[in-house]
């Protein structure tokens, strides 16, 4: 009797089993698969994580739609499939994240990923959306996975495409001439990142994320765009808190952007009728001049003509233009729609409505060492093992004057991209502000080259602390060594960006407290391994940044003055008439165009590139 009742129970314990097991596997099914305003999106789990991948948040900005403000998609019952090489127009580039030769990518690129932890559903975790740097003219959503975050620390993160270069930010009459409301405006790429958030805003609840409770975060190019949003009219209400990691506020008026003013030989021309022209299709070799007798009769032919030329020869001249006449090529215009007329750091000043909204922003140590490093100007290079191991051998060839550009144009970044947008933002009355400088420098020396010193706090280092994805080519080994400092990093990152994102009050867990910043003080706090986390302040300016320069006995005359100039040039907008009267215009006697030529040219011709890679 008892042996008959024993194996009833075992038949029914296995059926609740069993059917569990069926209830669990509807449950997961359905928490991967999500109905959205734009497509039935089906994720995949990996680690505890969930991820959806290229969720179309647009219409493709092709045809007639290229240079126009992103149109809504509206399809929930198309099925998304996973895509390969969906990034947007921009040259191949692996430290971009997307590969190949030339140009690469393509228009219909307006794509989202979002990864989740598991168990997500019935949940309201914050939110995290990422913006890819890359100078707003390279990068991809696909190189970068929080996933390490998101175990950790609970929150939902999405990453964005969005149009890049002079698909995304364009300006020549007959554009913006012949067409009305938000189409009127030059920066398509931002207003994709607005329609992202959009999209975010009306979607993200059937994943588990909380729209009320939205994290906007991003670094280089993706910090700028942060502050772009910050000081848009056209965000408010789509975000609650943002980061700025080594953001910058550089921006272009629609004269320099369309590269009308001759007179200036730094000002822009890719939009100048006669760099187009060198596209000339056959049956439109006329309309550029009927177009210029005439604007109103012909400028609908002329803007199908812009239309119609390829989007990479569009990019081949880009490039050209960059590489030959050192232009800052004209991305964020003031155009009075998208962009305060007057620049990104009055729109800071005037987002009254967003001064509720608590910002970090942040800028490393030693930003530019990313790019110097690198340069034969300051370094030299052999290749003792070529056939075994394909780096080279880096030492210092002018290491004070390498060091002196790297602290100067690192202060600038400092000032100009940190502390002067959080006092504007102090202008709205925002009181939540908080900024950070990132100090870690752990790396370890090696035969190949003495990374502490070369690289240190370079720009872009502290992404892998955020993502837990270490990751830095051939010399990520060294570069983020495993082991305790590496550990700390990451633990105080990670937890400061979460609990900001949860609570709007970052949090490093270490016992040092981060106080907020304003312009009376300008604490921050110093970004470290534990022994050397701690709360600083300085009061930067650009005379005592450029005196120091002045006074150092490192470098020639002509070296301070193309330091100099890079110093008040970058980062913001352009200050050619502080530069011009600086230490008495000294500068002046110096071609500063031709003297930087020269210098690539040189190098070129001893070494076969300016660049060790």
């Amino acid at each position: 009797m008892n042996l008959r009742v024993t194996f009833k129970n075992l038949i029914i314990l296995f059926g609740l089993f069993i059917l569990g097991s069926c209830v669990s596997s509807i449950q997961q099914n359905n928490s991967l698969t999500i109905a959205t305003s734009s497509g039935i999106a089906q994720g995949s789990l990996k680690q505890d994580v969930i991820s959806w991948e290229d969720i179309p948040y647009a219409i493709p900005p092709e045809g007639d739609l290229r240079w126009k403000a992103p149109r809504s998609l509206i399809a929930p019952e198309l099925v998304i499939q996973r895509q390969e090489g969906n990034g947007c127009l921009q040259e191949a580039s692996i430290y971009a994240g997307i590969q190949g030769e030339g140009i690469v990518g393509q228009e219909d690129c307006l794509y989202l990923d979002i990864r989740a932890p598991v168990k997500n559903l019935n949940r309201r975790l914050p939110v995290m959306f990422w913006i890819h740097g890359g100078g707003n003219t390279s990068g991809i959503k696909d190189y970068y996975d929080f996933s390490e975050l998101i175990r950790r620390h609970q929150v939902l993160v999405v990453t964005i495409n969005y149009r890049l270069g002079p698909m995304g930010w364009f300006t020549h009459p007959a554009i913006q001439g012949l067409q009305n409301g938000l189409d009127k405006t030059s920066n398509f790429g931002t207003l994709d990142i607005i329609e992202a958030l959009k999209w975010v805003q009306k979607n993200i609840q059937n994943f588990g994320g909380d729209p009320n409770n939205i994290t906007i975060f991003g670094e280089s190019a993706g910090g700028h765009n942060v502050l772009s949003l910050l000081a848009s009219p056209l965000s408010e209400g789509l975000f609650h808190k943002a980061i700025s990691q080594s953001g910058y506020t550089t921006t272009f008026t629609k004269e320099e952007a369309f590269g009308s003013d001759r007179k200036d030989i730094y000002k822009n021309n890719l939009a100048a009728d006669k760099v187009l022209s060198a596209h000339d299709l056959s049956g439109y070799g006329s309309i550029k001049n009927l177009f210029i007798s005439n604007q109103k009769k012909y400028g609908d032919d002329y803007q199908r003509y812009l239309r119609s030329i390829d989007g990479k020869d569009l990019l081949e001249t880009y490039k050209k233009i960059s590489e030959d006449t050192y232009d800052r090529l004209p991305i964020l215009t003031r155009d009075g729609i998208v962009v305060h007329i007057d620049g990104m750091l009055a729109g800071l000043a005037a987002a009254k409505k967003k001064n509720n909204i608590p910002v970090i922003a942040g800028s490393n140590k030693d930003e530019l060492s990313l790019w110097l490093g690198s340069n034969r100007y300051f370094v030299d290079a052999s290749f003792p093992f070529t056939k075994l191991i394909p780096l080279p051998k880096i030492v210092f060839k002018r290491e004070n004057l390498y060091k002196l550009w790297v602290k100067t144009r690192s202060q600038g970044w400092k000032l100009r991209g940190v502390d002067e947008p959080l006092m504007e933002l102090e202008k709205s009355g925002n009181n939540s502000l908080y900024a950070y400088r990132f100090d870690w420098d752990d790396q370890a020396s090696s035969y190949f080259a003495d990374f502490p010193n070369l690289i240190g706090s370079a720009h872009g280092i502290e992404i892998s602390f955020i993502t837990g994805d270490f990751k830095f080519g051939p010399i990520g080994r060294y570069v983020y060594p495993k082991g305790e400092l590496r550990n700390q990093m990451q633990e105080t990152m990670m937890n400061a960006w979460a609990s900001f994102a949860k609570t709007g009050v970052p949090i490093t867990g270490k016992g040092v407290d981060w106080e907020k910043f304003d312009s009376k003080n300008r604490k921050f706090l110093k970004l470290d391994s534990d022994k050397y986390l701690s709360l600083d302040q300085e009061m930067l300016s650009l005379e005592f940044i450029l005196g120091n320069l002045k006074l150092s006995p490192t470098g020639t005359l002509l070296e301070k003055c193309l330091l100099a100039e890079e110093t008040f040039f970058n980062i913001g907008d352009r200050m050619d008439r502080e530069f011009l009267a600086w230490d008495n215009s000294v500068c002046e006697q110096f071609d500063m165009l031709k003297e930087r030529k020269k210098i690539e040219t040189d190098l070129i011709e001893e070494y076969g590139s300016a660049s060790v890679f």
